[in-house]
């Protein structure tokens, strides 16, 4: 068990509090942070993290890598919910919530910080702000699920790719891995299928339309936008529902 500035050199998880806290951590609040004794685990590629039904008794940060958070129908057709970049705390929801009713996997290695509820609890006694900061996250993760029930609903499947891209673009640049608009894509296309209400097939087709565009070109396992404005025009892209503190510095 250690704490958390043992294991992130660019320290995700305080950066996300601050990018979307309504006010600035003082040295006591951004301390008491990184002192929150985690108990650090590496994760494989498809590993869940946490399951439908589990009753946790800690809940865990995001340090490195990306996740998803799902839910299955009983004959086994997957949809994702949403994706977790360094800094999230997906399940920030079982301090409150007894059972579970998502699941939450890896997409590529991740490592996870795992945190007891108990000192959880102990943190925002201490701390009552940082405890309006983690509610302000979960307001956030809402407004989230909001946008990706629009983007499903009612966009067609370039303009739902184009605001997926848009939305992790933004999401990696507030925690500092997104240089120059580039960031980490490894999901392969039929979880991007999962995500976003399509096949396969059509995601193929789709990401091949926005490089033959000129938008974005997706090697490697990695995502560079060349048009920032015209990706954004092309997904209806408003970060609001971000709830960013300074989405300027984007």
């Amino acid at each position: 068990m250690t704490g958390l500035s043992q294991h992130t050199g660019k320290h995700p998880f305080v950066r996300k509090i601050e990018s979307i806290a309504l006010f600035a951590l003082t040295e006591d609040e951004r301390a008491a942070l990184h002192a929150l004794p985690m108990q650090v685990s590496q994760f494989e590629p498809y590993q869940d993290i946490v399951r439908e039904g589990d009753r946790p008794a800690r809940c865990f940060a995001l340090l490195e890598g990306i996740a998803c958070t799902y839910k299955t129908t009983q004959g086994g057709k997957r949809q994702v919910m949403a994706y977790h970049v360094a800094g999230d705390i997906p399940d920030i929801q079982s301090l409150h919530l007894k059972v579970l009713d998502i699941s939450i996997a890896t997409i590529n290695p991740c490592k996870v910080g795992f945190v007891q509820h108990d000192a959880v609890r102990a943190l925002l006694r201490a701390f009552p702000r940082l405890g309006d900061a983690l509610w302000r996250t979960t307001l956030i993760d809402a407004a989230m699920v909001r946008e990706w029930m629009l983007n499903t609903g009612r966009r067609d499947a370039y303009a739902r790719m184009a605001h997926l891209f848009c939305e992790l673009v933004t999401r990696f640049g507030v925690v500092g891995l997104a240089p120059d608009r580039s960031c980490e894509m490894p999901m392969i296309q039929p979880e991007l299928a999962d995500a976003l209400g399509i096949t396969p097939v059509h995601v193929n087709r789709t990401i091949r339309e926005l490089k033959e565009a000129g938008l974005i070109t997706l090697r490697s396992r990695r995502l560079i936008v060349h048009d920032w404005e015209g990706l954004k025009a092309a997904a209806e892209f408003d970060p609001a529902y971000l709830h960013l503190t300074d989405p300027d510095e984007i």
